[in-house]
């Protein structure tokens, strides 16, 4: 298996970390939930990561994959007016990463994270290791060996 950008960085930084391959056809992309059971994983321990924006700054959500990221509470976090999704055709020259691949770690740049709170609950946590068919398996709290996060409430309730 190549490494990606996400694995390079845990390896440099000798933080111990799990590969999941899944099956998927092509660059098509798997919806999250799909991954979990493709995974036989329960759903709300693997995590997608989502770009937003406000006024050109780009800011990064993690959540559940079957979870909906609450707009209103990231912007009032991130402290920002608003928030919009970044458009999927923007997302490989923003981050590296196109989606359904897009990782929280590697990106080109630096971006403000937070990741939804819930992910504390899990001894080992699951999210996307730089490329289609390919996760990630690692502690929540060695992510913040790795980048700059804060763990909030950001997802939508009911």
């Amino acid at each position: 298996m190549d490494k990606t950008n996400a694995m390079r960085i845990l390896d440099q930084k000798k933080i111990p970390y799990l590969t999941h391959e899944y099956p998927h056809d092509g660059d098509l992309c798997v919806i999250g939930t799909d991954v979990a059971r493709l995974l036989n994983q329960d759903p709300n321990k693997v995590f997608k990561t989502l770009v937003t924006t406000y006024n050109n700054h780009y800011y990064v959500c993690v959540i559940p994959v079957a979870s909906e990221l609450d707009l209103k509470k990231a912007a009032s976090y991130f402290k920002v007016k608003s928030l919009d999704m970044v458009h999927v055709k923007d997302l490989l020259g923003i981050t590296g990463y196109i989606r359904g691949g897009c990782s929280p770690i590697g990106m080109k740049k630096t971006f403000d994270t937070i990741v939804d709170e819930s992910i504390l609950k899990y001894d080992s946590i699951i999210f996307s290791g730089g490329k289609i068919g390919l996760q990630i398996e690692m502690k929540p709290k060695d992510l913040e060996r790795v980048i700059k996060v804060r763990f909030l409430n950001i997802i939508r309730e009911g």
